[in-house]
């Protein structure tokens, strides 16, 4: 199945000048849904993760599910403000601006293995800021998955001591 099919884009969303990739338009298609789950999930089985990070928002949506497949835990990590206990923070650029990423210090365990989850890299800033907080906790990095990579915007490289997988390269 070509899952690029059911990606949408969306012209200067957030900002002007920015080609927002929707997966809305996957998601509610119960074939690609379950193909993109399904794939993702086995591309990231053989890391043998004790934990899934889902990155808000979009993250959640396909991070809960592959982990329910891999058969462990989910650890959301949400924006500034939206998490009850105590947090661990990492503030980080994007492409077209900054934002603050909180995980509960108490998600993750010294040695645990962990794989990240999102829909879409980009320029790999966001992801690089979680493994960073998940290193910080004590997490190992096995793994990270994105349904999207765009790749004239080179996020892997900022990613690159770890195993990354996309399911559709744009």
């Amino acid at each position: 199945m070509d899952l690029a099919q059911y990606i949408r884009n969306i012209p200067d969303f957030p900002t002007r000048g920015i080609q927002f990739k929707d997966i809305t338009t996957l998601l509610k298609n119960r074939e690609a849904f379950r193909e993109a789950i399904d794939r993702l999930a086995e591309a990231l089985r053989t890391a043998n993760p004790d934990l899934v990070v889902g990155i808000e928002a979009r993250g959640f949506i396909i991070g809960a599910p592959v982990a329910y497949i891999l058969g462990c835990g989910f650890v959301p990590v949400r924006k500034k403000g939206k998490l009850p206990a105590a947090t661990l923070s990492k503030t980080y650029e994007l492409e077209y601006g900054s934002a603050t990423l909180e995980i509960h210090r108490d998600a993750i365990e010294a040695g645990q293995r962990v794989v990240v989850v999102d829909d879409l890299l980009a320029t790999g800033g966001t992801t690089k800021a979680v493994c960073e907080m998940v290193e910080e906790l004590g997490g190992n990095i096995v793994g990270i998955g994105f349904v999207i990579e765009l790749e004239s915007l080179r996020g892997r490289e900022r990613l690159k001591q770890y195993p990354v997988v996309s399911l559709v390269r744009l």
